[in-house]
């Protein structure tokens, strides 16, 4: 099984206390499918395990097979400088189907973001950052989006709701926890 390579930090976008007895990682494309298919089960999971969870997304476009992945990251990190990066990470999954970049410029404009501010990002002003979070994922193993690390270790099990809060539950149930 792989572990994170890197370890949760200041530049991660985090939803969750630091102490919480669990920390799920995801490397995400806003552009996959199936990371639009598992945006509701995190969401539950969430809800299901409150405090106990600590909630981390990593950038992980993979450009070559959504030609909108990179910009929707772009998008994401732009809305993350202004202290919106869960509205932002939110609005993308929720409108996966139209991620295109006036369809962002769009968002930008709901959000509050100032349009120059994405236009930045687009001309690659984060580009450091998401290539940082892609690079961090190739050298955890990460091969395909979305890929889970439960407390540094991969996950692979299921990624329906109840799997993932009984892997997790076993965690903070665990003896001399």
């Amino acid at each position: 099984m792989s572990r994170l390579s890197i370890p949760v930090g200041s530049s991660d976008h985090v939803q969750g206390p630091a102490d919480a007895p669990v920390t799920l990682v995801e490397y995400g494309d806003y552009q996959c499918p199936y990371c639009g298919e598992v945006y509701p089960v995190i969401q539950e999971v969430q809800r299901a395990m409150g405090d106990k969870l600590r909630f981390v997304f990593r950038n992980f476009p993979i450009t070559q097979a959504h030609p909108y992945a990179l910009g929707a990251a772009q998008f994401a990190e732009t809305a993350a400088a202004d202290g919106k990066f869960w509205e932002a990470h939110d609005t993308l999954y929720e409108r996966q189907e139209a991620l295109k970049p006036s369809d962002l410029m769009e968002y930008a404009q709901t959000l509050g973001l100032r349009t120059t501010d994405l236009r930045e990002a687009f001309e690659g002003r984060f580009d450091g950052k998401i290539q940082a979070d892609f690079m961090g994922g190739v050298r955890s193993g990460v091969n395909g989006t979305p890929t889970l690390f439960i407390n540094g270790q991969r996950y692979d099990g299921e990624r329906d709701p109840e799997s993932l809060i009984d892997a997790m539950r076993s965690i903070v149930d665990a003896p001399g926890r």
